[in-house]
């Protein structure tokens, strides 16, 4: 992963930051955190990590939902971070940290669920991206990844939209990376079109 490639990302997201909430990419977001929210299922007081958190809108949901959860939101983009905090200011057990999804600044087993929701299709090294959220997860906790599927299974496709392109994965191609990580796929449920979630666990020791 180079260094240009990280400063275009963030210089990207941090102008696109201020309109965020109100262009059609976050309406399409919101549909998604709906259905989403039908498939989890956490702890009593669970820590949570979203990656990838842009304006913080999926914790707010998760927050609103689960009103004892402690959440933490990563963004590469300081503006993204910034309204977030902004916007969740009634939500004081979320936090939002900048940093990147390819080495996270959290200690071993510090979460109950990991959270990826069309972020994890713009990471360089998707294999190091899973194995740090391996890392973080408690033993039992889940990792849901929420992004767009690709029907192709020989390699992930690659769509040039941005500086270096995004890359989709097919259901087998999640439960590889998941596996090398040492991650239980659990199961795979359609939310919107082509977008798809699939649910991982950490084996309990």
């Amino acid at each position: 992963m180079t260094y240009d490639f990280l400063n275009n990302k963030k210089f990207l997201f941090d102008r696109w930051a201020p309109s965020y909430d109100w262009l059609f990419p976050s309406v399409f977001y919101r549909a998604i955190h709906k259905r989403l929210l039908e498939y989890v299922n956490l702890p009593e007081r669970a820590n949570v990590l979203d990656i990838g958190c842009g304006t913080g809108r999926l914790l707010e949901r998760l927050a609103t939902e689960f009103p004892d959860l402690q959440g933490t939101g990563l963004d590469l983009s300081a503006n993204m971070l910034r309204m977030a905090r902004l916007t969740n200011r009634r939500h004081p057990r979320l936090i939002y940290v900048e940093g990147k999804a390819e080495s996270l600044p959290f200690a071993e087993g510090q979460f109950d669920a990991v959270f990826s929701t069309i972020s994890f299709l713009h990471y360089l090294e998707p294999q190091q991206v899973v194995s740090e959220i391996s890392r973080v997860l408690s033993p039992g906790g889940c990792f849901y990844l929420v992004d767009i599927t690709s029907k192709k299974d020989a390699q992930p496709q690659l769509l040039p939209i941005s500086p270096r392109g995004i890359r989709l994965y097919s259901p087998n191609q999640r439960q590889l990376l998941g596996s090398s990580a040492g991650l239980l796929c659990l199961s795979h449920h359609y939310l919107l079109g082509p977008v798809l979630l699939t649910i991982f666990a950490k084996p309990r020791i």
